[in-house]
C-alpha cells in the first residue's frame, strides 16, 4: 500500500523546507547574505546553497517515501 498523496505532499514540503533552511543557515554561518543588496558573489552563492539544500532535502524525503512503501509491501 502506497503513501497517500497528502502524506507524499507533506513529506516533500518538509524535506524541501528543512533542506532549504539548512542551506540558508549554512550560508549565514559562512558569512553569506542571501538578502544582501545586488547580486554579488556572496548573495548568488547563498542562493545556490538554499537551492541545493532544498533539492537535497526533497531527495531525502523521496527516499524516505520509497522506504515506507517497501515496508508496507
Amino acid at each position: 500500500m502506497a503513501l497517500t498523496p497528502l502524506q507524499q505532499g507533506v513529506s516533500d514540503a518538509l524535506g524541501f523546507l528543512g533542506g532549504a533552511l539548512l542551506g540558508y543557515w549554512g550560508g549565514r554561518l559562512a558569512g553569506l547574505d542571501l538578502f544582501g543588496p545586488g547580486y554579488d558573489t556572496a548573495s548568488i552563492t547563498a542562493i545556490l546553497l538554499v537551492g541545493l539544500g532544498g533539492g537535497l532535502g526533497l531527495k531525502l524525503a523521496r527516499r524516505w517515501q520509497i522506504g515506507q512503501d517497501q515496508k508496507k509491501d
